[in-house]
């Protein structure tokens, strides 16, 4: 009991301490994990464990993570998205296959070697590069929306892979006895527990069995799901629902182990079957947290399986691997974007962000040893090569960023913006859940306007609904004139982005000096940073409706609707004029803590409204008395 608390506290401390060292410095949470393990690797050594005990504990991850993945797929959406899936996702891992496990093959491995080689490392690191490509804001892209399309067919793909590794075993994946029935090497445990449910079938009796259990998978999953979480609603305790979650997870993988197939293939089909349920977003939230630990826990223990004299011992045989993967990907990339249209900057984000193996390749690596498919010598070469990969993501992204600034495209990437053919007094940039409101306002009001968006769906989706705007990025300049920029009297910038939204402001406060420009505020900084840009008029986007929240929350501790009223108004006229001084103090560059005259400032300017609002609840107050007296004067 005693070393398994010891184990426990070493593998927990050091998730808690690598990974958001990791996360903070850009690297991702899966090489943080790699790295905690291999930290503890030597520690695990000395008190005499072994990680590969807790790895089969762990790898019940993977088979939650496909159970989730199973359940953001849409089979809709995915028939919407065919053209890219097969096209985009489907030639990246059949050439990287057929490229890397020629390869391998060239370099004396089996066939089937050769072939589980080439699919371990077509595929790419989906944590990494969705991460990066979201922190960067590159995803809305088309070459980030491409190199989506490609991550999501890799994820699909881990199914047939994990069902394909064990047809590939070099030793017999099963034999039959005299009398015609099936004996499988994998079913050695469930055959020795007494638990399995075709050991000693004949092979036509295996294969209905084995449809059976996936049938009753999917029409359970469509059929009892409703009734059973009806059931449980009544006892209204919400560890009753996780631990329903866990029961369908875990019965679904210890059925598909009974009739030989694997864990991980059940839970994805059964994540498929309840992805339009009701109950899909209250299975996410139970088992999300279940996955993040298991899986984090698996990575760990791959981090602490690396053997170091394996790593200095065949240093430049892993440095050459991990090389000419890289390149042999980014080169198959290349040219598949080019086929599929990409070009310039989307193309070089399509190639340098998927180069990379992935975290899929440490389970396909651990599942192809378990299988007898890979030697375990063969195994830890891999793994390394896996792990640098990944961990020379980051700087591919870096260069993504140089190139895309030497890169000078006459037109920019993607959809050619619309023609734009009238021009108003107003423009308003960006019409998302900000820019709309305000215009329906404006239209409402008898103004017309001329809305400028880069998301074409937005665009289009308006258009539906018969309010017309044009499609574009609207920190182009030649688009801002084309929508009148030279005339316009006023300009509302209401786009997400906090620099598109800087940028914007600048530029046209530099063309227009005279033109009435209206901005959307992430925070206060970029308040500070707006008014120095020249904004006349800036909205921070949650300050309203927390004011009126704050209101609401005053009339229901007592005061009237009058007294309410007054103490917001109060604090939007005392918030503006702090916004105002406190900008001219703003330093770029500094942070305000740091700032020793705004710290001042501020707190001289806290203390005036700690006053202002004490005297503003007195003046409310009086009316209220005045009433009072002249009612018992008239009784």
């Amino acid at each position: 009991m005693d070393s398994i608390l010891f184990e426990a506290t070493l593998y927990l401390a050091a998730m808690v301490i690598a990974v958001p060292l990791s996360v903070r410095l850009g690297l991702g949470s899966v090489l943080g994990y790699l790295m905690a393990g291999v930290a503890l690797g030597p520690i695990l050594q000395q008190t005499g464990a072994d990680p590969h005990d807790l790895q089969h504990f762990a790898e019940f991850g993977v088979v939650m993570m496909l159970f989730l993945i199973g359940l953001e797929l849409n089979p809709r959406g995915l028939w919407e998205m065919r053209d890219k899936l097969l096209g985009l996702g489907g030639g990246q891992i059949l050439l990287s296959t057929v490229v890397i496990g020629g390869g391998a093959l060239w370099l004396g491995l089996a066939w089937q070697q050769a072939l589980a080689v080439g699919l371990i490392f077509a595929l790419s690191s989906t944590a990494i590069v969705l991460q990066t490509l979201t922190e960067k804001k590159l995803l809305r892209t088309t070459g980030g929306r491409s190199a989506f399309s490609v991550l999501l067919t890799q994820d699909i793909a881990v199914i047939p892979m994990l069902a394909l590794m064990p047809l590939l075993a070099t030793v017999p994946p099963a034999q039959f006895s005299p009398d015609g029935s099936i004996q499988r090497p994998g079913l050695e445990l469930a055959a020795d527990t007494g638990m399995s449910l075709v050991e000693g079938l004949p092979a036509w009796g295996v294969t209905l069995i084995t449809l059976a259990a996936v049938a009753a998978v999917i029409v359970g999953g469509q059929f009892l799901t409703r009734p059973l979480f009806q059931f449980i609603h009544m006892a209204r305790l919400r560890e009753i629902y996780t631990a329903v979650a866990l029961v369908i997870i875990v019965g679904i993988a210890f059925l598909m182990v009974l009739v030989g197939l694997s864990p991980a293939l059940g839970a994805f089909i059964a994540g498929v079957v309840l992805a339009n349920s009701e109950f899909k977003h209250e299975l996410e939230a139970n088992v999300e947290p279940f996955k993040g630990l298991l899986l984090g826990l698996f990575f760990i223990t791959v981090g602490a399986s690396i053997h170091f004299e394996v790593l200095w011992s065949h240093l430049f045989t892993i440095i050459s691997l991990t090389l000419a993967v890289m390149i042999s990907k980014g080169l198959i990339l290349y040219v598949i974007g080019r086929i599929y249209g990409l070009r310039g900057r989307d193309q070089w984000l399509f190639t340098l962000s998927l180069a990379q193996a992935g975290e899929f390749g440490f389970v396909l690596i651990s599942y192809a040893v378990g299988q007898h498919v890979l030697p375990a010598q063969v195994a830890e070469i891999l793994l390394l090569v896996v792990a640098l990969s990944m961990l020379l993501t980051p700087l591919f992204f870096i260069l993504y960023d140089l190139l895309s600034r030497l890169i000078k495209d006459a037109v920019e990437d993607g959809p050619a913006p619309d023609d734009i053919d009238s021009q108003e007094s107003i423009i308003i940039a960006g019409t998302g859940r900000f820019g709309q409101v305000v215009n329906r306002m404006l239209q409402l009001s008898g103004f017309k306007t001329v809305v400028l968006d880069a998301d074409l769906a937005t665009i289009q989706l308006l258009r539906r609904f018969g309010i017309h705007g044009y499609f574009g990025d609207p920190t182009r300049p030649e688009l801002l004139h084309a929508a009148g920029l030279d005339h316009a009297r006023v300009l509302v910038v209401a786009m997400d982005g906090k620099e598109d939204v800087l940028k914007l402001v600048r530029y046209a406060r530099s063309k227009r000096p005279d033109i009435h420009i209206v901005a959307r505020a992430y925070d206060r900084v970029h308040t500070y940073e707006l008014y120095q840009a020249g904004a006349n008029d800036i909205v921070r986007e949650m300050f309203d409706s927390s004011l009126r929240a704050g209101r609401y929350v005053l009339e229901n501790m007592g005061l009237s609707e009058y007294e309410a009223h007054e103490m917001e108004m109060a604090f939007y006229r005392h918030d503006r004029h702090t916004l105002r001084e406190l900008a001219e103090l703003w330093q770029p560059g500094v942070p305000l803590a740091e700032n020793e005259a705004y710290v001042a400032k501020s707190r001289e300017l806290n203390n005036v409204l700690e006053t202002a609002i004490a005297t503003q609840i007195e003046d409310a107050a009086l009316p209220e008395e005045d009433e009072e007296e002249e009612d018992g004067a008239q009784a």
